[in-house]
């Protein structure tokens, strides 16, 4: 049984505006609300965490081993989980939705630098595949709100938030023009499969710590189900 073939994104460039929209509407949101806790996202996390590792499993790794020589895809793919382990020194965690670390009310510019690398790298596959699409949106939505929940707390000013936010938002956009490049055209299936590496981490990490203190939740539990089915499904 093949692939399915991908489906291109219509005229209008919804890879490039959703992703965007995502982050700042949902940092818009605490910010109208006056709320420096983004409140309890653990199950919008742990959803969208499964839905992203199943497009991943259903929809990047078939197009990547099927389009590329399949042991060197796999080399790329090792080669993403250990780039995802680097970058999270940077980010302390936030792509997961942890923030783990302190400002003092300094402008936080190696967060922003992991999480702009990991959103670049996201934003690679984006232009021809509408199942991705939906799982990068879905999977914004709670870390913005998080990451916003964070910089809100952090002594930084709204203007400071605000360019962070923006830069933040900007950058899987850039990702998906990035992937436009012929050089990265040319080697697409492991470019490909250097993503899959950063998401498979990821997803996997937002999963194994949706278990808080490893103990039984039904309603986590139902919500990766949903998730991983809703991928298929897609």
């Amino acid at each position: 049984m093949g692939s399915k073939p991908t489906k291109p994104i219509a005229t209008t460039p919804w890879h490039l505006i959703l992703p965007a929209l995502a982050v700042l509407l949902s940092f818009l949101f605490l910010v109208a609300r006056r709320k420096r806790q983004a409140g309890r996202q653990g199950l919008l996390l742990a959803f969208s965490g499964a839905f992203l590792l199943g497009i991943t499993l259903l929809e990047l790794i078939p197009e990547a081993y099927n389009s590329g020589n399949p042991r060197l895809t796999g080399v790329f793919v090792g080669v993403g989980i250990l780039l995802q382990i680097v970058l999270e020194f940077l980010s302390r965690g936030a792509e997961h939705g942890h923030v783990h670390t302190q400002t003092g009310g300094k402008f936080p510019l190696l967060l922003l630098l992991g999480l702009s690398l990991h959103a670049l790298l996201e934003g690679v596959p984006l232009e021809n595949n509408r199942e991705f699409l939906l799982a990068i949106v879905i999977h914004k939505i709670p870390v913005a709100l998080i990451l916003g929940g964070f910089l809100l707390r952090s002594g930084l000013s709204a203007g400071a938030s605000w360019t962070f936010m923006v830069l933040f938002a900007a950058m899987t956009p850039l990702g998906a023009l990035a992937g436009r490049i012929p050089v990265l055209e040319h080697g697409h299936p492991y470019v490909l499969g250097l993503v899959i590496g950063v998401l498979l981490h990821v997803s996997t990490v937002i999963l194994f710590e949706s278990s808080e203190g490893h103990s039984f939740n039904l309603r986590k539990l139902t919500a990766i189900v949903l998730g991983m089915v809703l991928a298929y499904l897609a």
